[in-house]
C-alpha cells in the first residue's frame, strides 16, 4: 500500500504543465547553469572527512585524485582501469614503494601550482594514518601507508608498511583527493572543511548543509573549461518536490527516483531516466553487546529468515540485485564462485529453538529518507520475521547518531565496494579500523581480523584469494551483519543533456562527461 500511495501521490505532485523556470539550464547565457535537487548533502566538504553517499557526490567535482579510475570506460558505469590522472605516470620501484610523476602546470582553485609538497601534505602522516589520524574513517584506506615523501617538485615516493598491491587502486578512490597545502594551513581544519581549495572543475562558492552548495567554474581545470557555467546541489528532501522541480524546469537532474516511480518520472516528453546498479549493498548491522543478539544463532536466524529476491522484485521491480555474498564478480580473480545469501525459515526456526530464543522483543531501525525503499523493506522484512517467531518491530528514527543510539539492536547501513578487490569493501567496513569494530558493535571478529591483516600484506594471487574465502567464512558464520542487496540508483535529467552516472554516488560533471543540446 506504501508503493501505491507513493505513486499516486507522485503523479499529482507532477500533473502541472512544463514551464521553463528560472533555473533552467538553457538561460541565455555563455554556459549555461546546472541544478542538482537531491535529497540531502553533507555536513562537510573535506573529502577524506565526508565519505557518505552524499558527500562523495558533491565533492566529486571539487577534487583531483592523482590516478582516475575509468569508472566509463565500461557500460555498465563500473570500470576499474586505472589512467592518469594529476598524475602523468606511476612506476612500482618495489612491492612496498611506488613513484609518481605529476603533471605540470596544474592550478588550484586559488592559483596555486600543484606539486609534489601539496601530495605530501594530503598523504601525510597524522591525517588520514598514524596512531591518531585527524580523519579517523580515512584510516581503513590509507592505513597501510609508512609514508608520502617528496623527491623533487613534481615527483613524489609513495611507501607502504607492508607489501600491497592495491596502492595505485587506492590513489584512484576514496580519500584520495588532494588538498592545497597552503590553503588548509590558512585557513584551518574546520574552514576548509566548509570552502575547500582544490583542482577539480568547480570551486566552491557557498555550502549550507540545510539549504545548497554552490559551485562555480574553474577555467583553469586542467582536463579543459567546464561545461556549465555555476552547479547548484538543492536539497530537496522530498520525492515529489524533487520531480515537481525538474518538471517545471527549476532542476536540470534530480536523485534518488524510486524504482516505482521511473515510469511516471519518464512518462514526461523531455525526461529521460537513467539507471544503474550500484557498487554497493544494503545490509542490516547486528550489534552484538545487546543480550538478545549476542547468540550468533539467532543473528543466523535474522539473516536466514529474509527472503531478498521478494525484496528486489516487490520493491525494485527487479531493478536491484542480491549479490552471491559480500563478493563481487568486478574482483575478477578474486571472485569466490559459488557464494550465495541464505534464505531458509525453516533453519531459521530451529536457530531460534537451539538459542533458547523465548520472545524477546528484537527493535529494527531504519531512516526515513536516507536509503530508498529503506521503510517499506522494513516493513516486509518485519514480517518475514514474525512468520519464523521472531517479535519483531520497527522504529523509524530521524538521523544516524540516533540510528546507532543506545538500545540499538538491528540498523541498515551501506557498503561500497570502494576498491576492486576485498580489502577495498568488507575490509574496509568490517575491519578493526571500520566503524563497526571501533564502536563494539561486532566483537567476535578476531579471526576474522587475523586473515584480513595477512590478506593486505599477500601478494601471491592464489593465497591473496584463500585469506579471503578464510574472512568471508567468519564473516558469514558470526553474522555480524547481513547483506539485503545491490540497489539501483535512478537519476531523471533533461532528456537534451548529456550526462552517465557510474555505479559509485560519484557524480562526475568533468567536461567529458556533461555537455548540453541547446538547439
Amino acid at each position: 500500500m506504501l508503493t501505491i500511495s507513493r505513486r499516486r501521490f507522485l503523479e499529482g505532485a507532477v500533473a502541472a504543465p512544463l514551464v521553463l523556470g528560472a533555473g533552467s539550464a538553457f538561460a541565455a547565457a555563455d554556459r549555461p547553469t546546472f541544478t542538482v535537487a537531491v535529497a540531502d548533502l553533507p555536513a562537510t566538504l573535506e573529502p577524506a572527512r565526508e565519505l557518505s553517499n552524499v558527500g562523495t557526490r558533491v565533492t566529486y567535482s571539487i577534487f583531483d585524485t592523482l590516478i582516475r579510475r575509468d569508472f566509463l570506460g565500461s557500460p555498465d558505469g563500473g570500470g576499474s582501469e586505472l589512467k592518469p590522472h594529476l598524475a602523468e605516470k606511476w612506476e612500482r620501484q618495489s612491492p612496498q614503494e611506488l613513484i609518481v610523476s605529476l603533471r605540470r602546470g596544474v592550478k588550484f582553485h586559488n592559483g596555486d601550482e600543484l606539486t609534489a609538497e601539496d601530495v605530501a601534505y594530503t598523504f601525510r602522516e597524522g591525517r588520514m594514518w598514524g596512531e591518531k589520524p585527524q580523519i579517523p574513517g580515512a584510516r581503513p584506506y590509507f592505513g597501510i601507508l609508512a609514508g608520502c615523501d617528496v623527491v623533487d617538485p613534481y615527483t613524489v615516493r609513495f611507501r607502504t608498511r607492508v607489501p600491497d598491491v592495491l596502492l595505485e587502486q587506492r590513489l584512484a578512490s576514496w580519500c584520495a583527493w588532494i588538498v592545497n597545502k597552503r590553503a588548509y594551513e590558512e585557513m584551518g581544519f574546520d574552514a576548509y572543511s566548509r570552502a575547500p581549495v582544490a583542482t577539480g572543475p568547480y570551486k566552491v562558492v557557498s555550502h549550507n548543509a540545510a539549504d545548497a552548495t554552490a559551485l562555480e567554474a574553474f577555467d583553469d581545470y586542467f582536463m579543459g573549461r567546464p561545461t556549465a557555467e555555476r552547479v547548484t546541489f538543492k536539497r530537496v528532501p522530498e520525492l515529489a518536490a524533487r520531480v515537481a522541480g525538474l518538471v517545471a524546469g527549476d532542476y536540470d537532474l534530480i536523485t534518488t527516483v524510486p524504482p516505482d516511480q521511473m515510469s511516471v518520472v519518464a512518462g514526461y516528453p523531455d525526461i529521460d531516466v537513467r539507471s544503474v546498479v550500484l557498487a554497493n549493498v544494503h545490509v542490516l548491522v547486528f550489534n552484538e553487546q545487546d543480550k538478545v543478539l549476542a547468540d550468533k544463532r539467532v543473528r543466523q536466524a535474522l539473516a536466514s529468515s529474509i527472503d531478498r529476491q521478494k525484496l528486489v522484485d516487490t520493491l525494485w521491480q527487479g531493478t536491484a540485485k542480491v549479490p552471491a555474498s559480500h563478493n563481487y564478480p568486478e574482483y575478477g580473480q578474486m571472485y569466490l564462485e559459488g557464494r550465495k545469501l541464505p534464505y531458509d525459515p525453516a533453519k531459521a526456526k530451529a536457530l531460534l529453538a537451539e538459542a533458547g530464543y523465548k520472545g524477546e522483543p528484537i527493535v529494527y531501525r531504519t531512516q526515513a529518507n536516507y536509503y530508498t525503499n529503506a521503510v517499506e523493506a522494513a516493513q516486509i522484512m518485519i514480517e518475514m520475521w514474525k512468520a519464523v517467531g521472531i517479535n519483531a518491530s520497527l522504529q523509524v528514527v530521524e538521523n544516524s547518531t540516533q540510528l546507532r543510539g543506545p538500545g540499538a539492536q538491528i540498523f541498515n547501513w551501506s557498503n561500497s565496494t570502494r576498491l576492486p578487490d576485498p580489502l577495498g569493501a568488507i575490509w574496509v567496513a568490517w575491519g578493526p579500523a571500520g566503524e563497526i569494530q571501533t564502536s563494539g558493535f561486532w566483537k567476535s571478529a578476531e579471526a576474522f581480523n587475523t586473515a584480513g591483516r595477512a590478506l593486505e600484506a599477500e601478494t601471491d594471487p592464489a593465497k591473496r584469494k584463500a585469506l579471503f574465502a578464510q574472512m568471508l567464512d567468519v564473516w558469514e558464520d558470526e553474522v555480524p551483519a547481513t547483506i539485503l542487496y545491490q540497489p539501483s540508483e535512478a537519476y531523471a535529467i533533461k532528456r537534451s543533456i548529456a550526462w552517465r552516472p557510474t555505479t559509485f554516488y560519484f557524480m562526475d560533471l568533468r567536461p567529458d562527461n556533461l555537455s548540453f543540446d541547446r538547439a
